[in-house]
Parts: structure tokens; C-alpha cells; sequence
């Protein structure tokens, strides 16, 4: 080992130097800093669930486990057939949408498994991926990675976090060959209707630009409210791979099961690609997954995100926040007090208060002025640590909010 890091004629990848510096440092510097300390944070920040995979999900594992056909190689085509067989169900039950599991669709090892893969799909050196600001920064890292542009398209609050299409340059428009869409969203909590993604449809069929649209979200959902897929729109098949992972909806992040459908060329590409990298999943999560899908409803989840939701909204607006309830999504996206960065009120919060949010620059450039909140919180018990975190905001963090 001594011998190879004195070698000077070892070099990493040059790609690698395309990867931005990590924007959270400082504040992963402080928070471990102050759990040194033994202080008592409460974390606001990743967007992992924090309630355990519903128990049928875990039995059904167990009972595929102890199956010896699940022990080798998965070496179907595109995901274990009886999963894929699950999947179009869904997506006919949920959204009416019909998917050949044959053809349109495909397992993933988690849905940022294939929204980074894509990229390398899909992006030769030169090209251009549209990409939402602020957005989750796989979209981005990855198609510089493969050599290609990411061209930000800016969502703001007066659009209601929605892409202007109009505003993308045409010259721009004109090189796309993927663009990402997130809905309901990370990190602003926005959510999309019909009639946007059929104006998105016509913009792709226009230029000839794939969509990828993100749908890990859907399923998180309050007040009724039930996200579209963008399948939906007339003639989406014809642009649009979609992408889903039950982690958000059944609690199963570390499971690593995900899966994509939609237009058959895209799949396809994104599917030769990922046979050359991976071996896909064990089967037996496969078939756990599958189980989940068409089975179990994870809503005392939901019930509790929504609590959490109503308590950390309501108490940050008695503050004098000016905070929207979200319909979806796992997060509160927040406007920083007047006179601060993103980065600047992220540190107060955590160093005055004990409260780790996420600032909004870490999700591009256009996220500045905002901080997002996770409903997602270990050790909360029915939103407790929600209106603590409220109370300790109250008590030491001394701004003007409006």
C-alpha cells in the first residue's frame, strides 16, 4: 500500500475531478462536533425512513429466503419476472397505465441505481441533460460524469417549483438528449399536475429529448391528495422512463429494490448497460417486493408524517414562518430569515439550537434563501421531537422571520 501511494504515475480518473466539492461539509464538521460533545441534536436532514419496514414485508422475505431457487444468479433479461409481473399490475391498478413487463420495464437496485446509470446510457461526451435547480444532485454529478452538460432548469417559487419551458434556451433545448423531472420533489416538496406533463410531452417530441421522471415520492402523500405518474400524459411512452423505489413508500431504503418502465429503446439502453455492471438483486427481496406492492399499506407511516408534518409546520409559522404544508414528499422547504445564507441560518440552527437542517445551496444554485427539513426523525414519538425542535428554534434562535 506504502509502495502505491508513493507512486507518482497513479492517477485517479479525471471524471472524478467533475464530482463538485461536498457542499455540506461544514455542517457534517459541526454536527459531529457536537454529538463529541454529547449534545443532543435533532436531526432534520437525511430523508431516510425512520419507522421499520412493515413486518409482512419482513416475513415474506424470510419465507422467499429459505427458498433455494433464490439463492443463485438472477439471469432473467431485465428483473425477476414475477416482481416485473407485480410491477405492471401496480401501475395499471394505481395510475391505469399499461406496462409490458416484457419490454417496458426493468428492476433497479434502488431508483438512484438507475437514475445515475441513465446518465451513462444515454449521455455522450458534448451532450446535455436538462436538469432541475435545486434538484438531487444525481442528476447532475452523473452527466458530467459521462462527459455531458447539465444545463439547470431554474424552479421557483413563483412557478410553483415547476420548470419554464419556455425559458429553456432553444440552443439548449436543441442538444438535450435526457431531461430529469421530480415530482412530487426533493427538495422543495412541489408536486406536478396532469396538464404540466402533457405540456412537457409536446416540449420533448419537439426537441427529441428522453424525460426521466423521478417518481420515488408518489406514494407519500397527505390530505388526500394522489400524485400522478407521467405515464398518464397522451403520449408519454413515447419519450418518458419512469422510476420507482419502494424505499419512501415501504420504509425499505437499505433494501435497495427499485425499478423503471416507460419507453422501450430507453429501458432497453439502460438495461444493456446495467447487465455489463451488476447482477441484480437477491431474489428473494425480489419477491418481498413484489408481496409489498400489490399487498400491504404502509399508512400508519403516512399518519405519522403527516402529524409531524402539521406539528413542525404550524409551530415554525406561530415563530412568524411563512411555511406551506406540503401534500407530498418527505420535506419542508423553508425561506431563511432575511439577511442569511442558506448556509449561514443552517449553522445557527445547528449551533444555537441543537436543529440540523440541510441549507438549500447544497441543491443548486437556485435553492439559496431556503433550508429543507426531513420528516423523517429518529426517536420521534407522535411529533414529539418535531415541537421540540420548534421550542428550542424559539427559545434560542433570536431573528426577525418576516
Amino acid at each position: 500500500m506504502a509502495r502505491i501511494e508513493q507512486e507518482d504515475n497513479l492517477e485517479r480518473a479525471k471524471r472524478l475531478d467533475k464530482i463538485p466539492p461536498y457542499l455540506f461539509g461544514e455542517i457534517a464538521r459541526l454536527k459531529a462536533q457536537a454529538i463529541a460533545e454529547g449534545r443532543d441534536l435533532i436531526d432534520l436532514g437525511i430523508g431516510d425512513p425512520d419507522q421499520p419496514t412493515p413486518q409482512a414485508i419482513i416475513n415474506k422475505l424470510c419465507e422467499a429466503a429459505k427458498d433455494p431457487e433464490t439463492h443463485r444468479y438472477d439471469e432473467s433479461e431485465a428483473g425477476w419476472p414475477a416482481y416485473l409481473d407485480a410491477v405492471a399490475r401496480w401501475y395499471k391498478t394505481r395510475f391505469d397505465v399499461d406496462i409490458d413487463p416484457k419490454t417496458e420495464a426493468m428492476l433497479l437496485l434502488g431508483s438512484k441505481d438507475g437514475l445515475a446509470h441513465l446518465c451513462w446510457a444515454m449521455i455522450d461526451p458534448g451532450d446535455v441533460s436538462l436538469v432541475p435547480d435545486p434538484g438531487y444532485t444525481v442528476y447532475k454529478v452523473n452527466t458530467m460524469m459521462a462527459g455531458g452538460e447539465a444545463v439547470p432548469m431554474p424552479l421557483l417559487e413563483k412557478n410553483g417549483f415547476l420548470p419554464d419551458l419556455s425559458a429553456i434556451p432553444t440552443d439548449k433545448a436543441k442538444a438535450a438528449k435526457l431531461m430529469f423531472l421530480n415530482y412530487p420533489n426533493n427538495p422543495t416538496g412541489a408536486v406536478a399536475s396532469l396538464d404540466f406533463y402533457n405540456d412537457v410531452v409536446r416540449f420533448a417530441r419537439e426537441y427529441d429529448i428522453a424525460v426521466c421522471s423521478d417518481l420515488a415520492y408518489s406514494e407519500v402523500t397527505y390530505d388526500g391528495y394522489e400524485a400522478p405518474s407521467f405515464l398518464q400524459a397522451e403520449g408519454a411512452k413515447d419519450v418518458c422512463i419512469e422510476m420507482h423505489s419502494l424505499s419512501k413508500t415501504f420504509n425499505m431504503t437499505g433494501w435497495r429494490i427499485g425499478f423503471a418502465v416507460g419507453n422501450p429503446i430507453v429501458v432497453g439502453a439502460l438495461n444493456k448497460l446495467k447487465s455489463n455492471l451488476d447482477s441484480r438483486q437477491f431474489p428473494a427481496v425480489d419477491i418481498a417486493a413484489a408481496y409489498a406492492i400489490e399487498n400491504v399499506s404502509n399508512q400508519s407511516t403516512l399518519d405519522l408524517y403527516k402529524k409531524r408534518r402539521d406539528v413542525l409546520v404550524d409551530g415554525l409559522n406561530a415563530l412568524g414562518w411563512k411555511v406551506k404544508k406540503p401534500v407530498a414528499s418527505l420535506y419542508i422547504w423553508a425561506r431563511v430569515p432575511e439577511g442569511f445564507t442558506s448556509a449561514d441560518f443552517a449553522k445557527l440552527l445547528l449551533q444555537d439550537a441543537g436543529v440540523l437542517v440541510i441549507p438549500g445551496n447544497g441543491y443548486g444554485q437556485y435553492g439559496e434563501g431556503y433550508v429543507r427539513m426531513s420528516l423523517t426523525v429518529t426517536g420521534d414519538r407522535d411529533g414529539n421531537r418535531l415541537a421540540e425542535a420548534v421550542q428550542r428554534i424559539r427559545e434560542n434562535v433570536k431573528v426577525r422571520w418576516s
